[in-house]
């Protein structure tokens, strides 16, 4: 057992949270979550008598101390984080001042945005004969981007793409994915606050995003989903192997 658990809350639909992380919200002295992007509903189920704590105005030294401090007197620590940890988390800072301390931590994954965003979309990132692979990314802002990773060229792969935290500038992804090659006719799902009450998914064209975005008021807490190979010119015209009744594999004969 261990003495942090790093627990993802999916998007914000309490019911998207996993069994494993509502259970051990549940036995933990400490529910330590960010109240910006998770819904209290989604920690309601801590035990009577323990700590639950907003970390949204905390910096990292604070949480820790929090967490150190609960640890110190015998107590577990529920840590939890909008989607899933590992995606746009920030837990290698919190994980390296656990280890600077001795304190051990596990990491129990989530339904991150954009695959809620994808069913709530009823799309599928992957189409036969045009994309076998999906990009997570985002666009530079206040926070760089590797050299060779700018959305300009990764849009050049032609791949399907999972575009988070930069709402706030939605001619700039506009502009870099049009720039990269993407035909302006390439469908994008743009999904606000997916999972919670408020959620609202729009779907466009590249052409249109930047004022489809701005039209919808979507300047935050939105991802865009690029899927090349399914606007309604492409209804259709490519379908999966996988159940097709001449494909055989292992379970086929």
């Amino acid at each position: 057992m261990a003495d942090v658990y790093f627990i993802g809350a999916g998007p914000g639909d309490p019911e998207l949270l996993t069994v494993k992380g509502r259970r051990l919200i549940g036995e933990a002295d400490l529910v330590l979550y960010a109240g910006s992007l998770v819904p209290a509903e989604v920690v309601a189920g801590a035990k009577k008598g323990s700590r639950v704590a907003d970390s949204a105005p905390m910096s990292l030294e604070e949480t820790h101390a929090l967490m150190a401090e609960t640890v110190a007197s015998g107590g577990m620590v529920a840590r939890v984080h909008t989607g899933d940890p590992s995606l746009y988390g920030a837990i290698r800072e919190q994980m390296a001042l656990l280890d600077a301390a001795g304190i051990s931590y596990a990491v129990v994954p989530g339904v991150t945005a954009g695959f809620a965003a994808a069913a709530a979309a009823g799309r599928s990132y992957t189409v036969p004969e045009v994309t076998q692979t999906l990009i997570f990314t985002r666009l530079e802002g206040k926070t760089p981007v590797p050299e060779g990773e700018g959305l300009r060229k990764l849009a050049a792969h032609g791949s399907a793409m999972c575009i988070y935290l930069s709402a706030g500038d939605p001619e700039g992804v506009q502009r870099e994915l049009l720039a990269g090659g993407l035909a302006g006719s390439t469908l994008v799902v743009m999904a606000y606050r997916v999972g919670w009450p408020e959620e609202k998914v729009v779907e466009t064209e590249l052409a249109s995003l930047a004022r489809a975005a701005r039209d919808n008021g979507f300047t935050r807490q939105t991802v865009f989903l690029v899927l090349p190979g399914q606007g309604r010119e492409d209804a259709g015209k490519a379908r999966s192997l996988l159940y097709d009744k001449d494909f055989r594999h292992m379970y086929r004969a």
